[in-house]
């Protein structure tokens, strides 16, 4: 049969579809590009945030009038069916932790629903464009309070190195030249199964592949990033990996991190942090902050805006608090929309210069940029050995290592000219 596919949500989300479409072409079905010319439509969902759902709404109500078979698939099938079969009663559903049944949903001529999970079994074999995203987990060890996504991905589930390993290979062969090893917490990889194997041994093993490609160590939580700092150390100095790391801190106040229920104070995070810059050359380091999480008063918010400027963090994810069905943040006494509003313009405002300072500290320097996909209007998209976006001109190779020369800066990105 065509098959459609739409996907939304993280890197996560993406590697499943990529699981997803492996499947599928395995058993011989075509893949298409676009609805009309499909049988079936997958729509694999995100369901983060309280505007992220509405969007959904809108594209399940939207994909059901093109009278096709339609399944729902991704975080909002698993964590709210009965809100997906009132808006579509017709399609299928599909959890994330159940995507190794596509075949079966796909192909049944009846509404089939899935959200048991099941043990994990294969990864991507597909690659579009030049980098190829290699789930290594699924699902978290921790229970925050504001997570919608504990729900959908209910338990945590580590792929076999081996596994891991055969994926990432057929990527590179496949033409990739970064490789994302992703999953909702990168650092707890393994506790599902042998405490004493972690990321930092897939990331070696992953390492160890030859090719000429790099790897990007998805998102940790602080508290696993913690349990095995030397292991991530370990992992971010290996010549193939890119000096980058994400860890969401989410507030900078440590009673609202208690009210999430996140496993960490604000000073073993900011001791981390130091710790990795000071043991990894260059290191950019993301971090993702809830702006207006209940319990969050204006000291609190200033502790945030602090806690960026101190650690002067190079990107900064910054989300408005969004409540969410089913988790304990949602019973809090919530803070006015009004105030959430606010704080985030004064939140980005902070973000953005300090982003744009430590931006602009490349212009006029040499870097070595690894191009790996398009940008607008034609330009490429490069990254530096730590991860920085560098946007380049029409008619560049992707690819391929690049010398660089930088002439400008913004708080998300840099300006190159290749030499």
């Amino acid at each position: 049969m065509k098959v459609y596919f739409e996907t939304y949500g993280c890197a996560l989300n993406k590697g499943d579809t990529l699981i997803m479409k492996t499947i599928l072409s395995q058993r011989g079905h075509k893949l298409v590009d676009n609805p009309e010319d499909a049988e079936v439509l997958v729509l694999n969902t995100c369901t983060v945030r309280m505007d992220t759902e509405e969007r959904m709404i809108e594209r399940m109500r939207s994909l059901a009038k093109l009278d096709k078979r339609l399944v729902v698939a991704g975080c909002m099938a698993s964590a709210e069916p009965g809100v997906v079969s009132s808006v579509v009663p017709q399609a299928s559903l599909l959890s994330p932790q159940a995507i190794e049944e596509v075949a079966e949903v796909v192909e049944s001529t009846n509404k089939t629903v899935m959200l048991e999970p099941k043990e994990p079994r294969m990864l991507p074999k597909l690659v579009e464009g030049k980098i190829a995203i290699i789930p290594v987990e699924d699902g978290c060890a921790g229970n925050c309070s504001f997570c919608i996504t504990k729900n959908a991905r209910k338990r945590l589930r580590s792929y076999p190195i081996r596994a891991i390993v055969d994926s990432v290979r057929e990527g590179v062969r496949e033409g990739a030249v970064e490789v994302e090893l992703t999953g909702q917490d990168t650092a707890a990889y393994g506790l599902d199964y042998d405490p004493f194997i972690n990321l930092g041994h897939v990331v070696k093993e992953v390492a160890s592949i030859e090719g000429d490609f790099m790897i990007r160590v998805g998102m940790m939580t602080p508290e696993q990033a913690m349990r095995i700092v030397d292991d991530v150390v370990d992992a971010l100095k290996e010549r193939k990996v890119f000096k980058f790391i994400h860890l969401p801190v989410q507030s900078g106040d440590d009673e609202v991190l208690r009210l999430m229920n996140r496993k960490y104070t604000v000073d073993q995070y900011r001791e981390l942090v130091r710790e990795l810059r000071s043991k990894v050359n260059d290191l950019t380091v993301a971090t993702d902050v809830i702006v207006g999480h209940p319990g969050e008063d204006e000291n609190a918010f200033e502790n945030t805006l602090n806690l960026i400027r101190d650690l002067r963090f190079e990107r900064v994810h910054l989300a408005k608090y969004s409540v969410r069905p089913n988790t304990r943040s949602a019973s809090m006494r919530q803070i006015p929309d009004s105030v959430k509003k606010e704080r985030m313009e004064r939140a980005n405002k902070v973000y953005w210069k300090v982003a744009l300072h430590e931006h602009e500290k490349y212009i006029g320097s040499n870097l070595e940029v690894l191009t790996t996909e398009l940008g607008a209007k034609g330009s490429v998209i490069g990254r530096t050995i730590n991860y920085i976006p560098v946007v380049l001109g029409e008619n560049v190779e992707m690819g391929r290592w690049m010398r660089v020369r930088i002439e400008g800066s913004s708080f998300f990105d840099l300006k190159g000219r290749v030499l």
